[in-house]
């Protein structure tokens, strides 16, 4: 145990990791103030931490980092490190945003919806992306960013994925999976913006009632910012956001069953013989619990609005931290298809977001 914490103390007590994590804090703190600027808040803290995070890579490397080769990797390293971690701790603060009450109440009508939502979405985008010859970690994150909730989806599932593989992974690797993290968030971040503001303008056009359209927005809608924003629009916010926290709770059994996929895909062949690591996200059984946590506990109910919070200033140090490290060739090289791919799963989403609003609700 001792020394447990004499490695861990020497990861983070560097002089690297305290100015990444003061750079990453005030990038995360900035985000949660300007997301509630007009347009902005279609965006979100996230993605607008993450713009911060990759705004800042120039100066850091021009003016800090590039002055020795310790200091680049000692960057390097310590945002890699803030990402992996913070990502895995605000994942399991956002759980005190799901009340199970609620959502088993009167979000109960919602729940097949999100499922049958959730499932389509990820299974189509992905063998959409694949079919366009798209990586196959960048198709997942991006299918299920696309399907469930955003950036907390893609980090989410990119952190159940990263729980299957082996420990023992290259800078290439690792910088490799940062890319496709970062390029999945930006291409649902866009999505979502400019569906958002299609719903806003459409469904009023359409043959709805307001309930209606307020289960379009939060069944079609990829962040959770699109929806509240898009549902206030509408005059639906309230049946927009229990829709969209439905699609929420899928994350919990997406993330399970994508581990297990991607660990059977990334054994295929290999023909290992010794024991296997189950493939379980842990951090989301911490998710759960928090869920659970925050609905019958009147302790952790009363304060789950403050440990919300928490998770989304922890979970913008990690997209901070990624725009940080982020390679914006390979990134843009590797990523055109993805973007078409959400957005053709982003039309086929609000199509039948609409044909199932107007069928059974």
């Amino acid at each position: 145990m001792t020394q447990f914490f004499r490695t861990w103390w020497t990861r983070i007590a560097t002089p690297y990791m305290l100015i990444t994590a003061i750079l990453c804090l005030l990038a995360s703190i900035a985000g949660a103030l300007l997301k509630q600027l007009p347009v902005l808040n279609l965006f979100g803290a996230l993605i607008i931490a993450l713009l911060i995070g990759m705004l800042c890579q120039w100066p850091m490397r021009k003016f800090y980092m590039n002055a020795s080769v310790d200091r680049s990797k000692g960057v390097s390293g310590a945002a890699g490190l803030i990402a992996n971690k913070l990502l895995r701790l605000g994942i399991i603060l956002l759980g005190f945003k799901l009340n199970l009450q609620i959502l088993f109440t009167q979000g109960l009508k919602s729940l097949p919806l999100a499922a049958v939502v959730v499932t389509l979405t990820i299974v189509g985008t992905y063998a959409l992306a694949r079919a366009m010859h798209v990586a196959p970690r960048l198709a997942m994150l991006t299918a299920g960013g696309t399907g469930i909730c955003g950036a907390a989806a893609v980090m989410a599932i990119s952190g159940s994925m990263n729980s299957t593989d082996s420990e023992d992974v290259s800078d290439e690797e690792q910088q490799s999976r940062a890319d496709d993290e970062v390029m999945a968030v930006a291409t649902v971040a866009v999505m979502g913006t400019v569906f958002a503001l299609i719903d806003i303008a459409l469904l009023p056009l359409l043959p709805l009632t307001t309930e209606q359209r307020g289960i379009v927005a939060g069944a079609s809608l990829h962040e959770i910012a699109h929806a509240v924003a898009a549902g206030d629009a509408l005059g639906a916010v309230d049946i927009a956001t229990i829709v969209k926290l439905s699609r929420v709770l899928m994350l919990i059994i997406a993330a399970l069953v994508i581990a297990v996929w991607w660990s059977k895909r990334s054994n295929n062949g290999q023909g290992t013989t010794g024991p296997k690591k189950l493939p379980i996200p842990w951090f989301m059984l911490g998710f759960i619990a928090a869920s659970v946590l925050g609905t019958v506990v009147p302790v952790f109910h009363a304060w789950a609005p403050q440990l919300v919070d928490a998770g989304y200033i922890f979970l913008g140090m990690a997209m901070a931290a990624l725009g940080l490290n982020v390679n914006f060739k390979a990134m843009l090289s590797h990523g055109r298809n993805a973007v078409i791919a959400s957005f053709i799963a982003s039309v086929c989403l609000l199509a039948f977001s609409i044909a199932a609003a107007w069928l059974f609700f």
